[in-house]
């Protein structure tokens, strides 16, 4: 007897990319919480040279860009946030390279950044940064799992939805 597949059937890989979610959002949160009671804003905490550890504040996305348009910013990335959960759940079983644990850690990954920041901005009015190479703005963990994520999904997309291969 053939099994029926539920339409919200959640899988190993469904729960490992909420796993990554939660993982993601508590240690931002955690982080960015001791920076703020530790650091005074705008103050250096560590400062190695080529890079430094900075409590400072960003009103825009990530690198600073759409300054002072937070509720622009806050609604698009709910849009974001509702569009990926869809991808996921509605094409997973359409489009394979979306159903594999490389895509799916990808995916965790930025969904985690961008709720992680958008706790921020709907709290706070800003997000709290404090990584800083000195060669580009300052960001924080939620940045750095957003920025890893989209390498993830790029690569997947890319190099294993046959985007890549040749026709012969």
């Amino acid at each position: 007897m053939e099994k029926s597949r539920r339409p919200w059937h959640v899988n190993r890989q469904d729960l490992a990319l909420g796993g990554i979610v939660v993982l993601i959002v508590i240690a931002d949160q955690l982080i960015k919480a001791w920076v703020k009671a530790n650091i005074a804003l705008n103050t250096v905490f560590y400062d190695a040279g080529f890079f430094q550890i900075i409590h400072t504040q960003n009103t825009g996305v990530s690198f600073g860009l759409f300054k002072g348009h937070i509720e622009i910013i806050i609604a698009v990335v709910f849009i974001e946030i509702l569009v990926l959960l869809l991808v996921v759940y509605l094409l997973r079983n359409r489009l394979s390279f979306l159903n594999n644990m490389l895509m799916r850690t990808g995916i965790g990954l930025v969904l985690g950044g961008a709720i992680g920041n958008q706790i921020d901005r709907l709290v706070q009015g800003h997000v709290t940064d404090f990584f800083d190479f000195k060669v580009w703005p300052a960001f924080n963990i939620a940045d750095a799992a957003a920025v890893v994520g989209t390498i993830i999904i790029a690569y997947c997309i890319l190099f294993r939805s046959g985007l890549s291969r040749r026709r012969k």
